[in-house]
């Protein structure tokens, strides 16, 4: 984490914060449109430490909706199984419609503007659904269990 910690710091990114060893990081930009940091990102990591990686990168206003609009965190009773999957692109979520006319008993999925809810009581390891929508997205998404999207987004709060 201290490496990506130093890529960021490199590319001017002010604020660098990191979260755990989850492979997130925290930090605050000027205008910058996300689209473009994330790629500054991804060719810094692959340039400094050969890693070919996706970048997602969201604004603490994205993720902030993204925190308020889950509607499975009722059912969820534990947080290491609830899981928000975030689009790279918004544009994605059509392509899990499918994925929603079909019966995941006992998991659940939701989708909402710019991410997909999976509550796999199971765990991921033994989800279906999980597997589906890893399929289905590919690198085009990125997924954390509910208690690594509360901690992050205590980390962007912290900041302001």
């Amino acid at each position: 984490m201290s490496d990506l910690r130093a890529v960021v710091e490199g590319l001017g990114y002010g604020d660098v914060r990191t979260l755990l060893n989850s492979g997130n990081v925290v930090f605050t930009a000027t205008a910058a449109t996300a689209a473009k940091a994330a790629l500054r990102i991804e060719k810094g990591v692959a340039s400094e430490h050969g890693i070919e990686s996706r970048v997602t990168v969201l604004s603490s206003a994205e993720l902030g909706a993204i925190v308020k609009a889950n509607p499975l965190v009722e059912m969820a009773d534990n947080p290491s199984r609830l899981f928000v999957t975030v689009l790279a692109d918004p544009a994605d979520r059509s392509r899990l419609k499918p994925l929603l006319e079909q019966d995941w008993a006992p998991d659940t999925l939701a989708v909402g503007a710019r991410a997909a809810y999976l509550w796999c009581p199971k765990g991921i390891h033994e989800s279906k659904l999980h597997a589906s929508v890893a399929r289905l997205l590919g690198d085009a998404a990125t997924t954390r269990n509910w208690a690594t999207t509360l901690k992050l987004h205590a980390l962007l709060n912290d900041s302001k």
